[in-house]
């Protein structure tokens, strides 16, 4: 959550709205994602007119697909962090209404029904029974991995910038975060308002993912 309020600001003055995809991760600060000190900055975000969806509440990653219909999982964050677990297809559904719950609770608004696995891992089953329990996944474009969590020394931010401007389409759906701890010289501060006017000025718009095409409208984005 390094450079939150900084990316808020950024999509503010730009007229931009994003879906903010929640996790409960280890912060700056020391407390967590979803604490109750970061609840009201996710109340003014949803007030805002962004939308927040689930990204499961502990970060867990998907491993593999186990012979009895469940996933062998691994969290980043959390009581279990490192741990390899086994799950059965009900356990990790409970998962990722653990963080649409919190996002109610902190909101007064209802999540969208969709999830974004941790990394972008899944496999067919995984996302079968997600779906079975009403949560549709949300992946995002080749052009629209951002970069923001490659490692600063071979990928800097002015590569960054130049790539995504020259290879971004219509519809493609981007990905960036809240501050990566890996990261020496952070992407939002330098990149993400940069981006934002060099995608308006080749003639792009933006909208929050539940008004792509794919993910509840029927008709294409303008």
């Amino acid at each position: 959550m390094g450079v939150a309020r900084l990316v808020a600001d950024t999509l503010r003055a730009q007229g931009v709205r994003a879906t903010f995809f929640l996790a409960h991760e280890r912060t700056l600060e020391g407390g967590g994602s979803l604490d109750d000190g970061w609840a009201p900055w996710w109340r003014e975000l949803a007030q805002a007119g962004h939308r927040l969806a689930s990204h499961t509440f502990d970060h867990v990653y998907w491993l593999a697909d186990r012979g009895d219909g469940g996933f062998t999982v691994r969290a980043s964050a959390g009581p279990d962090q490192g741990v390899r677990q086994n799950w059965t297809a009900a356990r990790y559904c409970a998962e990722v209404e653990r963080s649409q719950a919190r996002i109610r609770q902190m909101t007064g608004q209802e999540p969208l029904p969709l999830f974004r696995a941790p990394g972008g891992k899944t496999s067919p089953a995984l996302l079968q029974a997600a779906q079975a329990c009403g949560y549709q996944h949300v992946g995002w474009s080749a052009a629209g991995f951002l970069g923001d969590e490659l490692p600063s020394d071979r990928f800097p931010n002015e590569r960054l910038l130049r790539q995504a401007l020259d290879r971004i389409q219509p519809g493609d759906i981007l990905v960036a975060h809240l501050g990566i701890w890996s990261r020496q010289d952070p992407w939002a501060p330098a990149v993400l308002a940069p981006l934002l006017q060099g995608l308006k000025a080749r003639g792009f718009c933006f909208a929050t993912v539940d008004q792509h095409p794919r993910y509840g409208r029927s008709h294409p984005l303008p």
